[in-house]
Parts: C-alpha cells; structure tokens; sequence
C-alpha cells in the first residue's frame, strides 16, 4: 500500500513536471499531453524495481473525472437541452460510423497484423476500453496484444486530434482555447464542487450508463445549472490537475507491455487511427451539412479516443463538450452492443454444405 502511494506520488510528479515543461511550448493540452508523454517515458527507462507489478490505484482518476463532467455539464443549459435535432443527427451518424469503422478496422488488423478472428475482432472495437478486454479475453484473443492495440487507439487519437485541430484552426488548440475561459470567474467553493461530484458520481452507478464516472456528474451539474439553482464554477488549479492525472495514468497503461508488441502494434495503431479519423472527417462534413453543429464538434463526437479524452479536448476548443460526450457515451455502447452480438455469429463456423 505504502509502496503504491509513493511510486503513484512520483510519477504524478513527473507528469507535473511534463506537463509544465509542454506548457512552455505551443503544442495542445500542453499539461494531459505532457503528463502522458513523462509518465509513459518513464516506465520506459526507470528501473524495473520501481515499476514491476505497479498499477496506480483504481479510483485515482475517479475524482478528477468526475470534476471534468462537473465542467462539461457547468456549461449546459436549456436551449442545449431543447436543441433535439444535432443531437438525433449525431446518433444516426454514430450509429453508422461505429460499425463501419469497426469492421474496416477488423479486416485492416486481419490483413496488416495477420491476428486470428477473435484478437482482430476485439483489437478493433472503435471504443468500450475494458470491455473489449474483457469480451476479447473471454473469446480468446491474446491479451497482450489487445491491450497494446486498444491503448494505442485511445493515446494516437488523443494526440493526433488536437494536433489536426490546431492546424485546422491555425493556431495551437488547448488549455488557452477553451479551458481558460473558467479560471476568470470565481470558482464555486470547493465543498460545493465536492457535494455536486460525490451525487453525479452515484447518479451514474445508479443508472449503470457507459462512462458513469463522468456522465453522472455531467448529467446532475447540466440540471444545477439549466436550472438556475446552483451554477457551478470551477477553480483552473483543478482543471490542470485533472489532465495530469489523466494524462499521467494514461501513460502508465505501457507499463510492463513488451517493446516488440508496442512497437509492432504502434504501426498499425497508426494506419488504424488514420483510417478511423479519415471516415470520421468524411461523415463529420455530412452532420454540418445537416445540422447546425461547427466542424470541430462534429469530428469530436466521432474521434474513436476515450470519452474522458476526447471531452477535455472539446472542452479545450469550446466544441460542444456536452453534445461531444453524450455522441461518445452512444459510440461506447453501440461497441459493446455490436462485440456482444457481433462476434458469436463470426466466429460460428460454416454449416457444411449438404
């Protein structure tokens, strides 16, 4: 116990660390991609008597989750919540990308990466992190390789789009974007803040919905708010806190893999992400053309990063991060939908012909 508070302690730390030295330098998220870049350096060249058998503590990142859907829901407010169309149009373009993209996923994994069935199956799943592990697992797949693949999807995504944003809009895209923005007001006193996550938190065990450690707190800040009873106002110490935990955790995930397997799966982790963003552009372009939703928030709502991820980038450029996260919520248990109903009928073997 005492060994896991200090290593966790030091690699937080490091990630501080990067994450301040990023934010000396015009790239995105300077502090969430900084902390990731430390950390995953780190279990890379540390010693093996500090990093063996490490994993940081299960809820580390639960709070500081919860605190970004605390943010993300600050911003809701009724003609959010009355603006039915972006929405249905966003959940008929998700509906159509997620198997699309799942599929030319598998057949890419399958012929680049020459995996069996149910590895290039679960490897591909365009979401659902721990489900594709678990389901992947249960079917067969080889574990290495699937968390090295499914890791990779969630870290080239979350580098690569704001990267392509900050060229799309000219300039660097992060903290200064969007973030920013709250630290101007007064920040809601912290025992509030604490109250309102500690209720969103349970509010989304309780409705067992994906993602629940953020929507949750997303879901009962946006009806504080919309409301009018107590908008919630975070303090910016807490934002830049939240990336480097989750950008420090995030880099952790690389801890213990084989360089072999990591090196081999960031080649096709590459064209995977490519491919998956190239059709999430295409159909992006078809959601402004139908619904009054910017660019930017299209293409967010169908990045295949993770939903913790891809809603503080949103939050970073102001594109929509409450239409953003509740297109990713979707997304996730479409994936899981499509695994659980998926792969039974492909992995049946052929009826022999009479």
């Amino acid at each position: 116990m005492l060994r896991t508070f200090i290593i966790s302690a030091l690699f937080l730390a490091l990630g501080a660390l990067g994450g301040w030295i990023f934010a000396f330098f015009p790239v995105p998220l300077p502090h969430m991609l900084g902390s990731m870049a430390a950390s995953a350096l780190a279990v890379a060249f540390l010693p093996s008597i500090i990093t063996q058998d490490f994993k940081p503590p299960v809820h580390l990142r639960t709070p500081f989750i919860a605190s970004i859907g605390l943010l993300i829901g600050a911003q809701v407010h009724l003609e959010t919540l009355s603006s039915w169309q972006p929405i249905a149009i966003i959940a008929l373009i998700v509906t159509l990308f997620t198997p699309i993209a799942h599929w030319l996923n598998y057949r890419f994994m399958q012929r680049f990466g020459g995996y069996d069935v149910p590895t290039a199956f679960f490897c591909a799943a365009p979401g659902g992190l721990i489900e594709a592990l678990t389901l992947g697992e249960r079917a067969g797949a080889k574990a290495a390789i699937l968390t090295v693949q499914q890791f990779l999807r969630i870290v080239l995504v979350v580098m690569l789009i704001p990267l392509l944003m900050s060229i799309w809009v000219g300039h660097p895209v992060g903290s200064a974007a969007g973030l920013s923005q709250f630290s101007h007001a007064a920040s809601s006193p912290l025992w509030q803040i604490v109250a309102a996550g500690a209720v969103g938190y349970a509010l989304g065990l309780m409705l067992r919905i994906p993602a629940g450690q953020l929507t949750g707190p997303m879901i009962f800040a946006g009806l504080l708010t919309s409301t009018g009873w107590l908008p919630l106002t975070l303090p910016n110490w807490l934002i830049i806190l939240a990336q480097i935990v989750i950008g420090t955790t995030l880099g952790l995930r690389f801890n213990g893999l084989s360089g072999a397997i990591v090196q081999r799966g960031l080649i096709l982790a590459l064209g995977s992400a490519a491919m998956m963003l190239a059709l999430g552009a295409v159909l992006a372009l078809l959601i402004t053309s139908l619904a009054d939703v910017s660019f930017s928030a299209a293409w967010l709502s169908l990045a295949p990063g993770g939903v913790n991820e891809m809603s503080l980038v949103a939050l970073s450029i102001a594109a929509d991060p409450a239409l953003v996260t509740l297109a990713h919520v979707y997304r996730i248990a479409l994936t899981v939908m499509i695994m659980s109903a998926w792969y039974p009928r492909l992995s049946r073997p052929l009826s022999p012909q009479a």
